[in-house]
């Protein structure tokens, strides 16, 4: 292989203008596809064929209804009138109509009158249902109706539907948008509906805020990757003195991961597992590994040129050597995002293969694109020179660094250093044992968005359980034709649901001969674990009640569904884990003939890696030091963070142990390759793992807790790899 990329690195730099045009065509034709033919990216977080998305798509069955709510873009407008008065107020009641107006003016937005109603009318219309319901019971059954009594007899069930609070202060608007699923919702109906929600709680003494379904988005700017391009700069600078060295590596990786994203954005017209957050995963690792790789070549490339003052052959050397380790490299990190697929979840699929094709993007870059770049400065690639490179020599003329000075000092007693290692990484793990998993809602969302502010304002007003009920669908079919015990089994199905420890409310919906639908108000809010002990103990006796009734019983909702795909993502992460290992430890052991370095890696790996899941956990889910607030771990956190990390932790371990065997095979002893591999690698490693951990580091100012998390723990996890 070293044979075959020296001649492509030489022939790129011989033919600069051929490769530089090669790469403009693609780059030209995938974005012209892209920003014509692409269509929107899901929100949806979801795994097809779980038991509570199953049950969601038995509902329209039995209701008539049009789809699963799980589909649903549904909107939710909070509106809260100031302290002491009540909505029902007619000022408030005007501000409430003039909002709905302005509403039903929106794209997909229901035009309907019967479709937005206010809280106020809602509650009164519920009421009276409930009324006109009891007097026709009372008048079949030939008894005397009072309005009074029958409205005291409805008022809990009223009390658990009604869309306006006990004390009258807090309402809410529900609709739904006019699309096929959540991923059909155009960016521009969610801006124009949060804009108008603004300005007429601008314009009021009322509180509005909007949620739902059909409002989740996941907001990402350019400010992380600016960031982290800017310290990549200074540290790429730093190491070697020149600006226009400094900003190749940029270049050439900005290219890998723009046409990633374009290639990623033209993908959604062939799939609809395509997520907001697939190009943010390819974004952080394509920037990372792009600077990284090109950063090797270009160091060894400039290593070669004080041997030889032909450039070309200097650069076919640089990328026969450091192109090979690059290669095997981006191979293992490739596999192990790859690998994702094997889990069998869509939306962890695709950004994993999506990653993967990113990396493969810059590994082509590096050992083309970068070789046809310096073919085009030549002598001008370590140009505007700020900063002669004059390192200190022994008396043979080696250079004598840090990195000698390192290995020397670790080389003394390796033994304690190893154990010391052990130790530290173990006591971070710690805090991975209380780990919690969860999935993004609009009680984890920005803490400034609108989103955020409209959960608590449900929270305050209805209770956390009001936020995500749950769903008990109960299917009737298989007893169709005993309607005497369909009725007796949806009476049982609510007074068991509503003797559940943990359940607030339940409002159950009128049965007919397919089934009927319990919603269930928990006492807790989504995130919290009782609300989880309430789903545990449903499904506990979920096969029972079947049992003794004959009906098929579902438990859905978003909490069921996002407790599913935990358990789900947490039952894929072994298999994923051996896959990942025993495809890069035969890698790894191809690559080196050895089998005690690809034991090293392995080993190192994943005590690096359980330390950066008891820090994230310790940061992110207990809140130490209130760095960041509390709250679950985002569910595929682990398993994507054991695909990346892996990958990332094999990249120094190929760079350094490449050359270090290079040394060995050159003549050198054990310890002296060693040195030979820290003279010459452990400053570029050293600037890599700094540029990596700075990209990294940039998304943890993002709002969003997942990108926040995602770019802390990887962040923490170069740094832990590098060390």
């Amino acid at each position: 292989m070293a044979k075959l990329l020296f001649r492509l690195g030489r022939s790129a730099y011989r033919r600069w203008p051929l490769f530089l045009i090669v790469w403009l065509v693609v780059l030209g034709g995938v974005g012209t596809f892209s920003l014509t033919q692409s269509e929107p990216m899901s929100d949806q977080f979801t795994i097809p064929g779980i038991e509570s998305v199953e049950a969601a798509e038995t509902l329209p069955e039995i209701m008539d209804g049009e789809g699963s709510p799980t589909d649903e873009a549904s909107v939710q407008v909070v509106v809260q009138a100031p302290e002491g008065e009540q909505l029902a107020a007619p000022e408030n009641m005007q501000a409430i109509d003039a909002l709905i107006d302005d509403l039903r003016g929106i794209e997909t937005v229901p035009q309907g009158e019967q479709d937005i109603v206010g809280p106020v009318q809602m509650a009164a219309g519920l009421e009276q249902q409930a009324v006109e319901q009891a007097r026709q019971q009372a008048e079949a059954q030939g008894q005397p109706f009072q309005e009074e009594a029958a409205l005291e007899q409805v008022r809990p069930q009223l009390a658990a539907s009604s869309p306006v609070s006990e004390d009258g202060r807090t309402g809410l608007i529900d609709f739904a948008l006019d699309v096929e699923q959540v991923a059909d919702v155009d960016p521009a109906t969610q801006e124009n509906i949060l804009a108008t929600v603004e300005e007429h709680s601008a314009n009021s003494d009322l509180q509005m805020e909007v949620r739902g379904q059909g409002m989740q988005v996941m907001e990402f700017d350019s400010t992380a990757e600016i960031i982290g391009i800017f310290m990549a700069l200074i540290i790429l600078g730093l190491t070697f003195g020149s600006l226009v060295s400094a900003g190749m590596p940029v270049v050439t990786a900005g290219v890998g991961v723009g046409l990633g994203t374009l290639g990623i954005s033209a993908m959604t017209v062939f799939s609809d597992d395509i997520t907001s957050t697939t190009p943010i995963l390819a974004t952080m690792i394509g920037l990372a590994v792009g600077i990284d790789y090109a950063l090797f070549i270009l160091a060894r490339y400039r290593s070669e040129l004080e041997h030889t003052d032909d450039q070309a052959t200097a650069l076919g050397i640089a990328v026969g050597t450091a192109g090979s380790a690059v290669v095997f490299a981006g191979l293992t990190v490739i596999i192990a995002l790859a690998a994702l697929s094997v889990v069998g979840i869509p939306f962890l699929s695709a950004m994993g293969l999506a990653a993967a094709a990113t990396v493969s993007i810059a590994v082509l870059v590096a050992l083309t694109l970068l070789p046809a770049v310096v073919g085009m400065l030549k002598g001008k690639t370590f140009g505007l020179t700020f900063r002669k490179y004059r390192p200190k020599r022994d008396e043979e003329g080696r250079v004598v660094n840090n990195g000698v000075r390192w290995a020397h000092f670790i080389g003394k007693k390796p033994l304690a250093w190893t154990l010391l290692v052990i130790v530290a990484l173990g006591v971070l793990a710690i805090p991975f044992k209380d780990l919690r998993l969860g999935m993004p809602s609009d009680s984890t969302a920005p803490d400034d968005s609108s989103r955020r502010e409209a959960a608590e304002l449900v929270t305050q007003g209805f209770g956390a359980g009001k936020l995500d009920p749950l769903m008990l669908v109960v299917d009737a079919r298989g007893i169709a034709d005993d309607p005497q015990a369909q009725q007796a089994a949806y009476q049982e199905a609510q007074q068991w649901a509503a003797e559940q420890d943990g359940v607030e409310h339940i409002v159950p919906t009128p049965g007919n001969d397919r089934g009927t639908m319990i919603l269930l108000q928990p006492q807790y809010g989504p995130e919290d674990p009782r609300t989880q002990d309430l789903l545990d103990s449903l499904r506990a006796e979920e096969a029972a009640f079947e049992n003794r009734t004959g009906v098929d019983l579902g438990i859905t909702g978003t909490v069921a569904i996002m407790a599913d795909i935990s358990q789900q993502l947490n039952e894929a992460l072994v298999p994923y884990l051996a896959i990942v290992v025993g495809l890069a430890f035969v890698l790894l052991v191809m690559v080196f003939r050895s089998l005690l370095v690809p034991l090293t890696a392995t080993l190192g790996f994943l005590l690096s890696v359980l330390a950066t899941l008891g820090v994230t956990v310790a940061l992110f889910q207990e809140g130490w030091f209130g760095i960041f607030e509390g709250g679950p771990i985002v569910s595929f956190m682990p398993i994507l963070l054991v695909g990346v990390v892996f990958g990332l932790a094999m990249d120094y371990q190929v760079f350094l142990v490449t050359r270090i065997r290079e040394a060995h095979v050159h003549g050198a002893d054990y310890k002296q390759a060693i040195v030979e591999g820290f003279r010459n690698s452990a400053r570029v490693v050293t600037a890599a793992a700094l540029i990596m951990t700075s990209v990294f580091a940039g998304f943890i100012l993002m709002d969003d807790v997942i990108i926040k998390s995602m770019g802390f723990a990887l962040a923490v996890a170069v740094v832990f790899d590098a060390s």
